[in-house]
């Protein structure tokens, strides 16, 4: 109950409706995006690979759920009827599904295993208190496993970005993306609240690619192009604006947002590769050891005045 508490915390309106509804609403779109792309879209990756991907998250996610339970005396969130298990699947199917079609370990399948569990492993051991005695993971899933695995195993890459829409030609070429884009906001804007943090992630990545444009005497359209991916937008879309690792208020969306833009750019000016997920990794983590820090400046309380 702690754990579902915590989560609400950055919902709008604190309504356990709308989190259940944009977890479905997220679940229900990678199911049809992974069988599209399968099928029609041109992923490169097995269907074993999303198998694998899903069977691990729900194994790790069953697992840790159980074993926390037992070492707090808590009831399992998954029990008491068919319907709270189905509803505790998904923030295990979503990082499954996001960590097979992302990475790329050409035909290995245990890459992905690895990948998914340490999303799920994230979400249990590594958390900040948000108020007293509640406490939140601090990592995107997701971007959590991906990033730990690609700087653990560096056989693994990314997916290449031309297997989104390989398989599509023609006006498919503006629709595909034009859905993408027209379903991430609609969820933003109505029921996560993360619409000023999406539009302040854009609006970073805009200003420091034509700061590196103008630095380096390079035509803007250059470091501009990586918005014109579906792997930009789903980033965009689907991953930095997590509900329960981002901010509530709006002018904390907005810096957490243009921190991600700040710190990509400044680790593609260092070179760094796979700059997206890292720069969400760490500004996480500064996120996190704030949370740590404001927690132990709330328990020493105010200080007292001079006299």
């Amino acid at each position: 109950m702690k754990e579902t508490l915590a989560t609400l915390q950055f919902y709008p309106r604190h309504d356990p409706r709308m989190r259940l509804f944009a977890l479905w609403y997220f679940t229900i779109l990678l199911i049809i995006g992974t069988f599209l792309g399968h099928t029609i879209l041109g992923f490169e990756q097995a269907w074993a690979h999303h198998v694998v991907g899903v069977g691990a998250a729900m194994g790790a996610h069953i697992f840790l759920e159980w074993v926390d339970a037992r070492s707090k005396g808590r009831p399992l969130r998954f029990a008491g009827g068919i319907g709270n298990f189905i509803n505790f699947l998904p923030p295990a199917i979503i990082p499954g599904l996001a960590i097979a079609t992302l990475l790329y370990p050409n035909e290995k399948l245990w890459p992905v295993a690895f990948a998914a569990v340490l999303s799920i492993a994230s979400k249990v051991l590594i958390r900040a208190p948000v108020r007293e005695n509640l406490t939140q993971h601090v990592f995107n899933p997701s971007n959590f496993g991906m990033t730990a695995t690609l700087l653990i195993l560096s056989f693994v890459g990314v997916a290449p970005p031309y297997h989104f829409t390989e398989g599509i030609t023609g006006a498919w070429d503006w629709v595909a993306p034009g859905i993408l884009l027209t379903s991430g906001i609609i969820i933003h804007a109505i029921f996560t609240g993360r619409l000023v943090l999406v539009m302040a992630w854009i609006a970073g990545f805009v200003l420091q690619a034509l700061l590196r444009s103008w630095w380096f005497d390079i035509p803007w359209i250059v470091p501009l192009a990586p918005m014109t991916s579906v792997a930009f937008m789903l980033f965009t879309l689907y991953m930095i604006p997590d509900p329960a690792t981002t901010p509530l208020k709006k002018s904390h969306q907005a810096w957490f947002g243009l921190a991600v833009a700040t710190m990509y750019g400044v680790l593609l000016i260092n070179n760094v590769v796979y700059g997206l997920f890292l720069a969400l990794f760490l500004v996480c983590a500064a996120r996190g050891i704030l949370l740590y820090l404001s927690d132990w400046q709330r328990r020493l309380g105010p200080v007292p005045a001079s006299p």
